[in-house]
């Protein structure tokens, strides 16, 4: 039974991990930049009347995929490493991962979180689709696409990549 137990524990903690690990990087260096000096996500997420589901299932625009293509390259990057660990928890963390990049997304549907989910999620500080669906109206705010946690330093990366970008423009004029 202990050895069960472990099992899980260990499945579980590589799960998070890679999630965590994932989340943070694809905020850091790939979502946030791409806000500040890119015009590709922004363009294909964050337009008007666009939706996941209009944009990723119906067009079937190669666009849409290499973006989130893109945004899940630091999950897959660290996914061998974490493989070694645990095959089955890098399994578990990749399908949770995809499984949550649609649900966020859901928020087209007019979807409402059950109370009990929203506060588990608020709780553990997982992004719901409303939360999201704040980042789709404003861009500049609730970045972390798994862990709300990370808006705050996404917030002072994005000012901090803004001025750079603001100084640089400027030094060319």
């Amino acid at each position: 039974m202990l050895i069960i137990i472990l099992l899980i524990s260990k499945i579980t903690f590589i799960a998070i991990l890679l999630l965590l690990i994932g989340d943070f990087f694809s905020t850091f260096l790939y979502h946030v930049p791409e806000h500040i000096f890119g015009k590709f996500h922004s363009l294909i997420h964050h337009s008007n009347n666009r939706s996941f589901l209009h944009y990723a299932v119906l067009t079937k625009n190669p666009l849409v995929l290499l973006d989130g293509i893109l945004g899940a390259l630091p999950y897959f990057i660290f996914a061998p490493w974490l493989w070694q660990i645990s095959p089955m928890g890098t399994v578990l963390g990749l399908i949770l991962g995809e499984l949550h990049v649609i649900w966020r997304h859901v928020c087209v549907m007019k979807w409402k979180t059950p109370a009990v989910i929203l506060k588990i999620c608020n709780f553990l500080m997982i992004t719901t689709p409303e939360r999201h669906w704040l980042h789709h109206k404003d861009a500049k705010v609730a970045f972390g696409d798994i862990f709300n946690f990370f808006d705050p330093p996404a917030q002072v990366w994005f000012k901090i990549l803004l001025s750079f970008k603001y100084k640089w423009r400027h030094s060319w004029k």
